[in-house]
């Protein structure tokens, strides 16, 4: 090469990643972190903006087996239908009705609950 002579520099063509290994033996037992996560509000909320979670504070609704610390999942856009839960305003305050369509009784209607999260501890 002669003083002055410009010459472009070639990127090399060889990779330099390292080959993953090919599993032998057995799975690692740690396989299952790869898989993704499961998103509850993906599954369980079909409308978001109108969806809302409830604790449940004491055991008053258990004959509707529902229990302290249980989560209500709550859509205000559904409209009920028979047998459907429900959370109803009643006296100023929340309540949790089965909706019977038979009754004759006026119910003040805040939203149709979708999924119970069950608490077991």
């Amino acid at each position: 090469m002669e003083f002055g002579e410009v010459k472009l520099v070639e990127k090399t063509k060889k990779s330099f990643r390292v080959v993953r290994s090919t599993q032998t033996g057995f799975a690692s037992p740690a396989t299952h972190y790869t898989e993704p996560r499961i998103d509850l509000n993906d599954v369980l909320v079909s409308n978001p903006s109108a969806t809302f979670y409830v604790r449940v504070i004491d055991d008053s609704f258990g004959k509707l087996n529902i229990f302290e610390k249980d989560v209500l999942i709550i859509d205000k856009s559904l409209t009920p239908k028979n047998n459907q839960l429900a959370v109803i305003i009643q006296d100023g305050c929340f309540n949790i009705t089965q909706i019977d369509s038979d009754s004759k009784e006026e119910l003040q209607l805040w939203g149709v609950i979708t999924y119970i999260i069950k608490n077991t501890l």
